[in-house]
C-alpha cells in the first residue's frame, strides 16, 4: 500500500492524506490540488499561501452550503459540510509558516466551524478545559456509550497535530465501540496551548499527562484505575515518558515510536528522512519557544527515551509503519527492546500485506487505529466483539 502522491513533494502529499483519512472527498480534494499542482513543483515552502487560499475558498463554500442546509431544518446534513470545512480549514492553517498572514484567522474560523458541527450534528465529543499549572490544556472528550464508570485514554498530539485532527484519526470512535472513553488534549506545544496560550512544548510530558489524569479522577464516569495513555507521531515521544513516570497509567501504546527525537534533529539537520510541515525549523522553534536554532537544540536534547523506558511497569504496546520516511523503523524496535520491566509488552509493524506502512499510517490509518483500540480494550477492560 502506498501513500497517494499528487504533488511532487512529501510534505504537500503528506497533508492530502491527513485530508484523505480525517474525512475529506476525493472529489473536493483534487478540486483544491489542481489549481495549485505547479506551485508545489518549486519547495515545500514556497507555494504554502496558495495552498492555503484553495482550501480555505473550498471552506467558504460549504459553509455556505451547510447554511442552505440549516435554513431548511436539516441540521445533520449542515454538519457534515462544516464537519470537512472545518478540516480543510485547519489542515491549510497547519501548512502555514508562524506568523503568516491569515493564519490566525483561518484557525479562529477552523474551530468556529467545529464547535458549530459539534452542535448541530449532536457529535459525541466535549471540548473541556485541564487546568494545569500554567494555563489550561485545551481537550475533546468522547464518552463512551452506556452507564460508567468506563476506561478512558489520553490522546495527545504530535508535533503538528492538533486534538481536532486527533478526533478525525476515529480512534475515539474506535474506542467508544469498545467500552473506553478517550480525552484528546491539546498539551503544551500543539493546537490551542500553543495558539492560543503561548505554551510551549514541555519535553517531561508527565508534567501535563499528570494533570489529565487528575482531571478524569474528578469525572463521575470514569474508572480511575482503568485509564490508559496513547499518542500518535511526537506523541509517540510523550506518551511512553509519561506512562514511565505517572504511575496511575493502567496500559499505554504508541503510534510510531519517536523514541530519540534529539537524534532525529541531528539527521534532519543533514536533510536524511522527510520533514513534516513546511517551514519546519520555524515551525519547532516556535512550538518550543524558542529563540534560534542553537536554543532550540538545547531545549530538544533531553527528548530520548534510552534509560526511561524501565520505568513502565504496565502493558505496553508499539506500533510503526515498516516504510516510515519520517522516523526510522529502528527506534520502534529500540522502544520494544527497551520495555525490560512492563508485564505485557507487544511490538506491531504494519507492512505491505496490511497497510499502514508511511508515518502514523497516513497511507492507511484503519489497521493503527483498530490495532490501537482493541490493545486497550484487552488491558483497560473494554471489549472486541
Amino acid at each position: 500500500m502506498a501513500l497517494f502522491e499528487y504533488f511532487p513533494n512529501y510534505i504537500w502529499n503528506l497533508s492530502v492524506a491527513i485530508a484523505m483519512e480525517s474525512g475529506g472527498r476525493i472529489g473536493e480534494i483534487v478540486d483544491m490540488c489542481q489549481p495549485i499542482k505547479d506551485a508545489a513543483a518549486s519547495g515545500a515552502d514556497a507555494g504554502t499561501p496558495l495552498f492555503m487560499a484553495q482550501w480555505v475558498k473550498m471552506a467558504d463554500k460549504l459553509i455556505d452550503l451547510a447554511a442552505e442546509d440549516e435554513a431548511e431544518g436539516r441540521a445533520f446534513s449542515a454538519s457534515d459540510k462544516l464537519e470537512r470545512a472545518s478540516l480543510y480549514l485547519f489542515n491549510a492553517e497547519r501548512m502555514q509558516g508562524h506568523g503568516h498572514p491569515g493564519r490566525e484567522a483561518t484557525y479562529a474560523k477552523a474551530r468556529e466551524t467545529f464547535d458549530r458541527s459539534t452542535g448541530l450534528g449532536k457529535i459525541n465529543r466535549e471540548r473541556v478545559e485541564v487546568p494545569l499549572s500554567t494555563g489550561t490544556m485545551p481537550a475533546l472528550y468522547t464518552r463512551a456509550p452506556g452507564d460508567g464508570p468506563h476506561p478512558v485514554v489520553v490522546y495527545c498530539n504530535g508535533l503538528d497535530s492538533c486534538k481536532e485532527l486527533l478526533y478525525w484519526s476515529r480512534l475515539p470512535e474506535a474506542l467508544a465501540r469498545r467500552g473506553i472513553s478517550t480525552l484528546c488534549v491539546d498539551q503544551p506545544g500543539s493546537g490551542e496551548a500553543l495558539r492560543l496560550q503561548n505554551l510551549p512544548v514541555d519535553p517531561h510530558s508527565e508534567n501535563w499527562a499528570s494533570k489529565a489524569v487528575d482531571w478524569l479522577e474528578q469525572q463521575d464516569d470514569v474508572d480511575p484505575s482503568r485509564i490508559g495513555m496513547t499518542g500518535i507521531s511526537l506523541g509517540g515521544h510523550f506518551a511512553p515518558r509519561a506512562v514511565a513516570y505517572e504511575p496511575r497509567f493502567a496500559s499505554g501504546a504508541v503510534w510510531g515510536a519517536n523514541h530519540n527525537w534529539a537524534e532525529v534533529q541531528q539527521k534532519r539537520l543533514k536533510r536524511e528522512g522527510e520533514n513534516p510541515v513546511p517551514h519546519y525549523w520555524a515551525h519547532v522553534m516556535w512550538a518550543f519557544g524558542a529563540s534560534d536554532m542553537d536554543d532550540f537544540l538545547a531545549k530538544a536534547e533531553g527528548m530520548n527515551l534510552n534509560g526511561h523506558m524501565d520505568g513502565i511497569k504496565v502493558p505496553f504496546l508499539v506500533t510503526h509503519g515498516a516504510k516510515d520516511r519520517q522516523i526510522s523503523v529502528d527506534y520502534a524496535h529500540d522502544c520494544y527492546d527497551q520495555l525490560v520491566n512492563s508485564p505485557k509488552r507487544a511490538l506491531k509493524l504494519f507492512t505491505e500485506r496490511e497497510g499502514g506502512v508511511e508515518h502514523v499510517g497516513a497511507d492507511n490509518m484503519s489497521y493503527g487505529r483498530d490495532y490501537i483500540a482493541d490493545w486497550f480494550a484487552e488491558t483497560l477492560g473494554g471489549h472486541t466483539a
